[in-house]
C-alpha cells in the first residue's frame, strides 16, 4: 500500500484525480464486541478483542487526520456494540441529518443517539418514518442519491428520502446477504458531477440494478469476489486518496490504474461484525 502521498506517475489517459476537503462522524468501538448475529459476518461464538478494535480503529481515525479531514466523534454508548459503525446513523447533505430507523432491535437504539448528535452539531433533523439504515444504504454520486434495499433499509424509505432532499433517488436491490447495505457492495471514488466514478460487484445486485449501474457508470471499476469478500469496496474517497482494506491487493491495483491513491487500512476485527472503512465513516456535508 502507499504512504498518503502518491508519488507514482499516472497512465496516459488517465483522469487528474484530486483531493477534497472531507468532513465525517466517527465512533470509538470502547464496547465493541459480538454477542448477536444480524449479519452473515457475526458470529456470537467466536471470540473477539475490543483492544485490538480500538487500535484498528485508531489507525483508521489517524489516517484521516493526516489526510486534513475534520473528524468529529460521537460518544459511544454502553450496551450498543456496533454503534462503531457510524455510516449507519443518518444520511447528511445539505445541513439535514436524515436520522436512521434501524430493521434490528439491537441496533435500534442507535438512531435516537445519532439524531441527538444531529440536533447538537447544528444539522435540521429530520425523524425517519421509514425504515432506513442511514449511508450504509444512501450514497451521493454526483447528484444523484443512490439507495439499496433488499435486506435493511426498506424501499419506501427512498421516497421519503427524496422528499427530505429534493434530490433523484435511484432504487438499487441487494440480493447476496453477505452485503447487505450498500455500501458494502458499491464504492463512490469520485462523487463530483460531471466526472462520477464508481465501483461496485454485480453480482451483489439483482440484474435490472446492475443494468441500471452498466447505463450509468460504464467506466466503473469491476471489483473481484475476493477482494469484496473481505468488503474492499468498503471504502472511504476524497476523490483521490481512497482508504480500503489493506488485502484487497486487486481493487488497489485497479485504483492506482485510475489515477487514485489508495491507503490500506487493516479492520479485520471489525469485520468480525460486519462492517470495514466506510461502515465506521459517516460524511457530514453542510
Amino acid at each position: 500500500m502507499s504512504t498518503l502521498v502518491g508519488t507514482e506517475p499516472q497512465p496516459a489517459m488517465t483522469p487528474e484525480r484530486r483531493p477534497t476537503g472531507r468532513a465525517v462522524l466517527m465512533c470509538r468501538p470502547e464496547h465493541f464486541t459480538v454477542v448477536y448475529r444480524i449479519n452473515p459476518w457475526m458470529n456470537p461464538a467466536a471470540p473477539t478483542d475490543t483492544e485490538l478494535a480500538l487500535a484498528q480503529w485508531q489507525t483508521l481515525y489517524d489516517t484521516y487526520v493526516e489526510l486534513g479531514y475534520d473528524v468529529q466523534l460521537i460518544d459511544p454508548v454502553d450496551g450498543l456494540p456496533d454503534m462503531v459503525y457510524a455510516a449507519n446513523g443518518g444520511f447528511v447533505l445539505d445541513g439535514i441529518a436524515y436520522g436512521a430507523k434501524f430493521t434490528h432491535p439491537e441496533r435500534q437504539p442507535e438512531g435516537p443517539a445519532y439524531m441527538r448528535w444531529f440536533g447538537d452539531a447544528g444539522f435540521d433533523v429530520h425523524v425517519p418514518d421509514e425504515v432506513n439504515e442511514g449511508e450504509g444504504d444512501f450514497l451521493l454520486v454526483g447528484d444523484t442519491i443512490l439507495a439499496g434495499t433488499g435486506f435493511r433499509s426498506d424501499s419506501g424509505s427512498h421516497e421519503e428520502l427524496a422528499r427530505v432532499f429534493g434530490r433523484d433517488v435511484v432504487t438499487l436491490t441487494l440480493v447476496n446477504p453477505s452485503f447487505y447495505h450498500l455500501d458494502t457492495a458499491l464504492a463512490v471514488l469520485d462523487p463530483t458531477p460531471g466526472q462520477e466514478h464508481i465501483a461496485y460487484l454485480p453480482s451483489a445486485f439483482d440484474e435490472a440494478s446492475v443494468a441500471v449501474l452498466r447505463d450509468r457508470y460504464p467506466d466503473a471499476i469491476i471489483v473481484n469476489e475476493t477482494d469484496a469478500a473481505i468488503l474492499g469496496l468498503n471504502s472511504f474517497s476524497d476523490g483521490y486518496n481512497v482508504v480500503i482494506a489493506s488485502r484487497a491487493a486487486d481493487f488497489e491495483r485497479q485504483l492506482r490504474e485510475h489515477g487514485y491513491n489508495p491507503i490500506g487500512v487493516d479492520l479485520s476485527e471489525l469485520l468480525l461484525g460486519g462492517g470495514g472503512v466506510k461502515c465506521c465513516t459517516l460524511e457530514l456535508r453542510r
